[in-house]
């Protein structure tokens, strides 16, 4: 009950935000976006905070306003108490509080101290709560909301937000685990992570293929005997696959790294991190340009991982870079090749198949990774797919290939497969071909197809158990998939079935018969219409 409470009180806090900023000339703009992004998390740390401090100080966790209790601290003691909180809470003074700022909500210039409050709560979070450019610029915790307010209407734009803020407490709803989070998370970033506009703009990832990807990453006999492991994404949007796995790892036994050149999505990548306990890793990442400044490596090599996911973007205009990509340092991690531009539709450009030669370069020696692709790379018979899927053939390095149904990703019609590479697999390769499940529903405009729990979970039961079902999937080895001109369709492995049906003597003279009276049929019409074609053109007469 308390879960469900909480996500219903969330969710409205969330639609009184947006109705703020709608009032306000704000709505389905930028500075919504950050608006609505930046006050949720400042009422998220605020919380924590608090559950946190009446963990430890028992007069705290009595007290009728806590925040009065805090304030009356020594600074010694509440330096104390902060230290005793961990990495992964806010450092918080008093007039941080949101108690305090409703406070002073009718004091002159409360805008400016609303902005004030954000950004020393940023300054004094900086090292720990900062995403890096790849220049390493620190990108702060909070920027200025009231930028993009009217003037004579912030005093009143923030005085609305702060008593939406002081309603309700998120306290009871800590001890909640990765389901609610990620439930909250898509809630909160439902209406600003599309694929409309910006270069490289991220797709939101189905919870789906998400789901699919992490329990054949990390299966379940596995689970809780991982530990101390990386986890890298390369063109990471706002996380969900990093979360899924994360969560299948275990939060605290993992380390995430991520890339990924839009702000919008590194932002939406830390609130991500920070509402799944994975503060620890916000230092690794990095808002930048994988293909051309790849951040994260050991020295002048590019850093290996145990566990890589990715949904790249597929084609797009890369051709004011391609120059300096082909470069001799780049040879080795663009083993084979860089696409050429083409003579039109420069916006066709295969774009994922540099961050798939990324990924692959960026693995350990065993290490394992998922990635998705167009389903026509899986059966590329030349060119740059076919050199990337002969080397994951003839090195050994594949666990499978899981085909999705078509319209999985509401945004897009492009059929997509998972494919998955493991170094270490050096037996039979799964192939699954899931065309045909799944349920064709409406989402807004258009249509997608949403897997149900049996459907998803039947997949990761075959691709895991390495099974051989009928129509579904096959188990090959390396050699066959080889003699194949390396496809890695399950079709293609499927036995062919002629049907044979046993029929009398008798049966087998009557269904000869019905077809050659059916014939003599046609052909008694073909004669008539034949005769009557003849006639019509006798008739006709010049001039007529």
């Amino acid at each position: 009950m308390v879960e469900l409470e909480f996500q219903e009180k969330t969710k409205q806090l969330i639609d009184s935000l947006k109705s703020i900023c709608a009032t306000n000339g704000l709505g389905n703009s930028t500075g919504e976006f950050e608006i609505i992004t930046q006050v949720f998390l400042y009422k998220f740390l605020n919380d924590k905070f608090a559950f946190e401090a009446k963990k430890i100080d028992a007069n705290l966790a009595k007290a009728e306003k806590w925040e009065e209790t805090v304030e009356s601290m020594s600074e010694d003691d509440l330096e104390m108490l902060q230290l005793q909180m961990g990495g992964d809470t806010a450092r918080l003074k008093p007039h941080h509080f949101i108690s305090y700022l409703f406070s002073q909500q009718n004091e002159p210039d409360f805008a400016k101290l609303f902005d004030d409050t954000l950004m020393d709560i940023a300054a004094t979070n900086n090292d720990v709560f900062s995403v890096m450019t790849d220049s390493g610029e620190k990108v702060r915790l909070f920027s200025r909301i009231n930028e993009n307010v009217t003037v004579s209407k912030r005093d009143a734009f923030c005085r609305a937000i702060i008593n939406k803020l002081i309603e309700f407490s998120f306290e009871r709803i800590f001890t909640q685990k990765f389901d609610f989070y990620a439930t909250i998370f898509e809630y909160i970033i439902k209406d600003y992570n599309s694929n409309s506009g910006g270069k490289y703009a991220e797709y939101y990832t189905p919870h789906a293929v998400a789901r699919i990807m992490a329990a054949i990453l990390v299966p379940e006999a596995q689970r809780g005997q991982i530990k101390n492991v990386s986890c890298y994404d390369p063109s990471a949007g706002s996380g969900t696959l990093l979360m899924n796995v994360a969560h299948a790892i275990g939060e605290n036994r993992c380390s995430i790294y991520t890339q990924d050149i839009s702000k919008k999505s590194s932002n939406l990548l830390r609130l991500n991190l920070i509402l799944n306990n994975l503060v620890h890793s916000i230092p690794n990442v990095i808002e930048g340009d994988t293909l051309r400044h790849p951040h994260h490596k050991d020295g002048a090599q590019l850093k290996k991982f145990d566990y890589i996911v990715s949904n790249p973007p597929f084609k797009l205009d890369f051709s004011d870079i391609r120059e300096e990509l082909d470069s001799k340092e780049n040879k080795e991690r663009f083993f084979a090749g860089i696409p050429t531009v083409p003579k039109k539709e420069k916006d066709k450009m295969k774009i994922y198949t540099l961050f798939l030669q990324h990924i692959i370069t960026s693995l350990k020696s065993e290490g394992k990774a998922a990635v998705v692709v167009p389903t026509g790379f899986i059966t590329a018979k030349t060119g740059i797919d076919n050199k990337i899927l002969k080397h994951l053939v003839d090195n050994k390095m594949l666990a499978g290939v899981v085909s999705m149904p078509s319209n999985i990703f509401a945004t897009t019609g492009t059929n997509v497969s998972i494919l998955f590479i493991d170094d270490s697999n050096k037996g039979d390769v799964v192939l699954i071909d899931a065309s045909n499940l799944g349920e064709k529903v409406k989402d807004g405009k258009n249509q997608k197809t949403v897997l149900s729990p049996a459907e998803e979970q039947k997949i990761i039961d075959v691709f895991n158990d390495k099974q051989a079902v009928e129509d579904l999937s096959v188990a090959v080895s390396y050699e066959e998939i080889a003699a194949k001109n390396y496809s890695l369709s399950a079709g293609q492995y499927f036995d062919v079935k002629i049907e044979y049906v046993d029929i009398t003597p008798d049966e087998f003279k009557a269904k000869m018969q019905s077809f050659t009276d059916n014939l003599d049929s046609l052909f008694s019409q073909s004669h008539e219409l034949e005769a009557e074609i003849k006639k019509q053109l006798a008739g006709l007469n010049y001039g007529s």
